[in-house]
């Protein structure tokens, strides 16, 4: 038997694969649960496969079932972006754009960004978000965020990456550190200290890099703490919990008292990249890009 298949279909599908009960799913979608039996047979019933493993206590999704429900949430989500893309325009918007950010982004190209963005479309609307890098590229993919500001080594396939900014690390000690009396100090005399430092969460790829600096001097850091938060970092710092490396960057708009010792001469650097998904047709995401690229920009995207 040949059904056509409506959306109503996939919205049942996907409320119940999220519920894996079928009286639960009914209950949320308000029907009947005979009702969504019957529905979710003629689904299985179209495409010849099953996608419910069914016996008295338990619900489960099949091979089939699994592959279904990542097809059907990429659907909704982009019937979701849809809705919202109309109801900008509707409203005289030019686009409504989600940006993902870490706190360095803040110290760099991202308030020049926004500033340009409202000049010349005063309507757009932003949705801003400071998240984990792997959080960022996480939600880039699902096409939940329009815009990443991340540090990473390599671009995850899918993805579009354009390099913002490069620069070096800075090493953050409390104010009464003796290493701060030394003309040219050297990392090594820190190798009996608790370190503070950006955990793997805020960037694999990071954290990777910073241990090469570490390993380059020939000591294990002692890390007595993880964070992805910059403020935490610093506070931390200033009551004498250890030392730490951040990016240069970070050294700006952050009030706090500690000191910042300048590594420029490591060979390490870091860079902040703008991400995006390459699929994402949202149509504020080339409107960025011309900005990014423009001549008001491009003293942005340098080395330091």
């Amino acid at each position: 038997m040949n059904y056509q298949i409506e959306l109503r279909h996939l919205l049942y599908f996907k409320v119940l694969a999220e519920e894996l009960h079928f009286r639960k799913a009914a209950e949320r979608l308000f029907i009947a649960q005979p009702g969504l039996s019957r529905q979710i047979k003629q689904l299985e019933e179209n495409y010849h496969v099953t996608l419910f493993e069914r016996n008295k206590r338990n619900v489960s999704l099949t091979e089939a079932g699994g592959y279904l429900f990542d097809e059907v949430k990429e659907l909704f989500r982009h019937l979701d972006q849809i809705e919202t893309q109309l109801q900008s325009l509707a409203n005289g918007k030019i686009s409504t754009l989600k940006l993902g950010f870490i706190g360095s982004a803040v110290q760099t190209i991202l308030p020049q960004l926004l500033l340009t963005l409202k000049q010349k479309q005063p309507d757009i609307e932003l949705s801003l978000h400071e998240l984990a890098n792997e959080t960022q590229l996480d939600l880039i993919q699902k096409k939940e965020l329009d815009f990443g500001f991340v540090r990473l080594s390599e671009t995850p396939i899918g993805l579009h990456s354009l390099p913002i900014h490069t620069e070096h690390f800075s090493l953050v000690l409390p104010n009464n550190h003796p290493l701060l009396k030394q003309e040219k100090p050297d990392l090594y005399q820190l190798k009996n200290e608790s370190f503070i430092l950006f955990s793997k969460n805020y960037s694999h790829s990071y954290y990777d890099l910073v241990m090469s600096i570490f390993q380059d001097h020939q000591f294990t850091p002692k890390v007595t703490l993880r964070t992805v938060n910059a403020l935490t970092i610093f506070n931390m710092v200033a009551q004498g919990l250890g030392v730490a490396i951040v990016p240069a960057s970070l050294k700006n708009g952050y009030q706090v008292d500690v000191r910042f010792l300048e590594l420029d001469g490591l060979a390490q650097r870091t860079t902040l990249s703008l991400v995006w998904n390459a699929e994402n047709r949202n149509p504020g995401i080339p409107f960025v890009l011309d900005i990014i690229a423009s001549q008001g920009l491009k003293a942005i995207i340098t080395e330091t």
